[in-house]
């Protein structure tokens, strides 16, 4: 595991939230959001964290307040979650695996995180993913039509992938469809293994996401 990288994207200002600050520095459980997902991963591999460069100073404050020492490289992020990645894909070595995770996951299960790094392993790419539960219905103009919910999968991280072959995939230029690093990987021309995920890995992003993670965290999965 020690030749394993780890990047946590935790570039975005968060905005959906309506806090002060970026959600990946709001509190559950008397810490940072971040420091619980840093935390997860760092029996993992090696840690590089991906933050807005204004914000390195409230984070150094943070992890001096809360005693927080787990060993991490800090890069700045960019305009867009494509940059932020590409930035800190320089500091990975080819030819190991590489996870990606958004820093406001931090409920990913072991179980979910093992049969990433083990599928990646054989075929090159891992993609967590859920059946979805909810009906669907596709907007048409003035219309919407039904789909078939069997079809689609509701998309998490970590994405983990061989360091070399995502490392030239961020060499394309950006396009707004690369929402994730499986859509990227996939545009170079690349097949993405789907994975199982685990339920609670929710992306901490609105007022209702939080409270939600603040009940996961004191009572524990369902």
């Amino acid at each position: 595991m020690k030749d394993n990288y780890i990047i946590v994207v935790a570039g975005g200002m968060g905005l959906r939230m309506g806090a002060e600050f970026p959600k990946q520095f709001l509190p559950i459980g008397g810490k940072p959001i971040l420091m619980h997902t840093l935390e997860l991963f760092s029996a993992w591999g090696n840690l590089i964290l991906v933050l807005p460069a204004d914000f390195r100073d409230l984070w150094d404050k943070l992890c001096t307040q809360h005693q927080f020492e787990v060993p991490h490289q800090v890069v700045d992020g960019g305009g867009e979650r494509f940059e932020s990645v590409a930035n800190a894909l320089k500091l990975v070595p080819d030819n190991v695996l590489v996870a990606v995770h958004d820093g406001v996951r931090p409920f990913v299960s072991r179980e979910t995180v093992m049969r990433a790094f083990e599928t990646a392993a054989k075929t090159g790419s891992a993609v967590p993913v859920m059946k979805l539960t909810s009906s669907l219905r596709r907007i048409d103009g003035d219309k919407s039509l039904s789909v078939d919910r069997r079809s689609y999968r509701v998309v998490q991280t970590p994405q983990v992938f061989y360091s070399h072959l995502l490392k030239q995939a961020y060499e394309q230029p950006f396009r707004p469809s690369f929402t994730d690093d499986a859509s990227v990987f996939e545009a170079m021309g690349h097949t993405v293994t789907l994975t199982e995920g685990n339920p609670e890995n929710i992306k901490i992003t609105t007022p209702t996401d939080y409270r939600i993670a603040e009940t996961l965290l004191l009572y524990g999965p369902y």
